[in-house]
């Protein structure tokens, strides 16, 4: 069984522990995720595993000839090959080992003497190159740059030709290729669309060896991993279990932790209140120093950032008619072929729709000539009474320029009453502690791209088009933005790669394909079933408003064929509108659940306070309240199975 492990590994840069007598064990069949917040030193220690950088003290120990993997962030470029030449280097171990068969060959020719031990050696190799797949080699490579959205056409294509993110995506194909022991790898889905994603969870769900992985993304967590480790403070701690488990422990172990956090910042509050009244009087000299060196004993307590829960809302969505949108033969292309072809659609007030589709299918086009970015294009495209239009795209970036800080210039473009809140939304935007008083002009283009979003969520429209809106976001960014829109009073069409982001915001989607597109009237969930069952044979109903169509719905159509479609859409609105109503009753109960439970957590708290139980008339009251509250959290939980049970059915 390979394995690579750490043992009471530290690191630190500067006076800052990024890590502390760490320990921790991958081996075959390790499925593990590692989270925390930016910055507390993930891709540090993920180097340090792959052996690329070096620890303070520990030990790194790695099982001799283990084939480790390691995937960095970003920065990798292959050049002076073509595609399939690169994906061949990735079998570079199979050659090595092909070369020593060889010598060994040779060996037993010129030492008969040895022959039986050499021959018996070369077997085992024999075995080894055999059991890895590298006679498979080719039909491999094929299926993993396939799996992540290569064409065959871009096999023969030099690496050169290829932009920054594919050429991410070539060093994530030749990671998995080299059929490593340990797979370690630093936010593979960055540059990924939806379908490679889907491709590459499944991977790892088959994969047999051991895997280490950084990622935003809950979804692709939740169905590849089953050990989560946190970094905090220096310290790594291990939760059994997928993501969404690891995140439901946690909140209850920060909830305790908020209540110790508060109680010590009570305690430090007196402390130095006493400190700063009594300092200076000789009579309380002595009393004061005792008080600063109880202060200066404590140890303070640190709530991890990327587990702080806020919240915000979009300014009030100014009023528009309820159609929001009608295009109608909305033709686009570069010179070749339409990328979009006679698109007739009609978007309606309220609903959340994501356009889907593989890159280079005109999804980004799409969202351009809807905001009125994009001209050149025929057909219309029809607003609604009242409609404002806000646009987000990775282009905004480069509008965000001056010499202000950040905070100012947020600050100044804020609504009034969303003044007070700058501070929190910024730092729900991964701009935390002095970050705020950054220059704009010194920001990079992730940093910049989070300012253009946080922007237009202070603007006050009615139709939100975004593109590609979590890129640059950590979870608990995505987490509040996801909110923020399920909130948001008006209407949004967005773009994204994030299928957990997705499946919790559509209620509608729009998937094209170069010169074609299909409506499916229905959250993300139904639309992947429908793909699921046509993948299956099973023959699309009605139920989808169109077929794949290519110049719009036939003049042949049958009256009765439109009369089932139209009773068909009927339906599905009702029972969206009726999914919506149980989601929110769900959401509710949780919220109430949550509420109950931290009231609960605090009152326990006291209940370890001196002041509370050794005064029995107070610690009498403080129980009689844990009790009620713990009468309301069954009754709680029994209405939120029977709400969840409906939801379920109705799905």
């Amino acid at each position: 069984m390979a394995f690579v492990q750490f043992s009471k590994v530290s690191l630190a840069f500067g006076d800052r522990d990024i890590l502390k007598d760490v320990s921790v064990n991958l081996q075959t069949g390790s499925k593990a995720a590692l989270t925390g917040a930016n910055g507390a030193g993930k891709s540090t220690l993920i180097k340090i595993m792959a052996g690329i950088s070096s620890p303070d003290s520990g030990e790194r120990i790695a099982q001799k000839d283990a084939r480790i993997a390691y995937l960095p962030q970003s920065g990798l470029v292959h050049h002076g090959c073509s595609l399939k030449e690169e994906a061949d280097k990735a079998f570079e171990y199979g050659y090595v080992m092909q070369k020593q068969i060889d010598d060994l060959g040779e060996a037993m020719k010129t030492s008969p003497e040895n022959a039986e031990k050499l021959a018996v050696t070369q077997s085992e190799l024999l075995s080894k190159l055999n059991e890895s797949g590298w006679y498979r080699r080719e039909v491999l490579a094929e299926q993993v740059l396939l799996g992540l959205g290569f064409d065959r056409s871009d096999f023969s294509k030099q690496t050169d030709e290829f932009s920054g993110g594919w050429q991410m995506r070539i060093a994530l194909a030749k990671a998995l290729m080299c059929e490593p022991d340990i797979l370690l790898l630093d936010e593979p889905t960055n540059y990924l669309d939806i379908e490679a994603r889907n491709w590459l969870e499944k991977f790892l769900q088959e994969f047999r060896g051991g895997f280490l992985l950084v990622s935003h993304d809950r979804y692709f967590l939740d169905h590849t991993i089953n050990e989560v480790y946190e970094l905090f403070s220096g310290d790594l701690k291990r939760y059994p279990g997928n993501f969404s488990h690891y995140e439901q422990v946690r909140k209850v172990e920060l909830d305790t932790l908020i209540a110790q956090y508060e109680q010590q910042q009570q305690e430090i509050q007196h402390l130095e209140e006493y400190i700063r009244r009594f300092g200076a009087k000789a009579t309380k000299a002595a009393q004061a120093q005792e008080r600063q060196k109880m202060l200066d004993k404590i140890v303070r307590i640190e709530i991890p950032e990327n587990l702080k829960k806020i919240h915000f809302s979009f300014p009030p969505a100014p009023h528009s008619g309820q159609l929001v949108l009608t295009l109608d033969k909305i033709c686009k292309s570069y010179g070749g072929p339409n990328v979009i072809n006679n698109l007739d659609f009609i978007l309606e007030k309220g609903e959340r729709l994501v356009v889907a589709g593989r890159n280079g299918a005109g999804k980004s086009t799409l969202l351009r000539i809807l905001a009125g970015v994009d001209s050149d294009f025929t057909g219309t495209v029809k607003l609604g009474s009242g409609v404002s239009v806000g646009y987000f795209s990775q282009d905004s970036a480069e509008k965000i320029t001056g010499s202000e800080t950040i905070l100012e210039r947020l600050e100044n473009e804020a609504p009034l009453e969303l003044v007070p809140k700058m501070r929190d939304m910024l730092g729900a935007f991964l701009f935390r502690g002095d970050d705020v008083f950054k220059s704009i002009n010194v920001l990079s283009g992730g940093e910049k791209s989070r300012i253009a979003l946080l922007e237009l969520l202070l603007k006050p429209v009615n139709l939100l088009i975004l593109d590609e809106p979590t890129n640059h976001l950590d979870m608990h960014s995505k987490d509040v933005l996801l909110d923020a829109l399920k909130d948001f009073g008006g209407t949004v069409i967005f773009v994204s790669h994030d299928r957990g982001f997705i499946e919790d915001l559509a209620t509608k989607v729009l998937e094209l394909h170069p010169g074609t597109f299909r409506e499916f009237p229905g959250d993300y969930k139904y639309y992947m079933q429908r793909l699921e069952d046509e993948a299956n044979g099973i023959v699309s109903t009605p139920s989808d408003i169109s077929a794949a169509k290519k110049t719009g719905p036939s003049p042949s159509d049958s009256s009765e064929k439109v009369s089932a479609t139209k009773l068909s859409w009927e339906e599905q609105k009702k029972a969206q509108a009726e999914r919506r109503k149980l989601e929110k009753e769900v959401e509710k109960i949780e919220g109430q659940i949550a509420e109950a439970e931290e009231k609960k957590s605090e009152l326990e708290n006291q209940m370890a306070n001196p002041d509370v139980y050794s005064n029995g008339e107070k610690a009498k009251a403080v129980q009689k309240q844990i009790d009620d509250i713990a009468a309301l959290l069954e009754q709680l939980n029994a209405d939120w199975e029977a709400a969840a049970e409906r939801l379920e059915n109705a799905q």
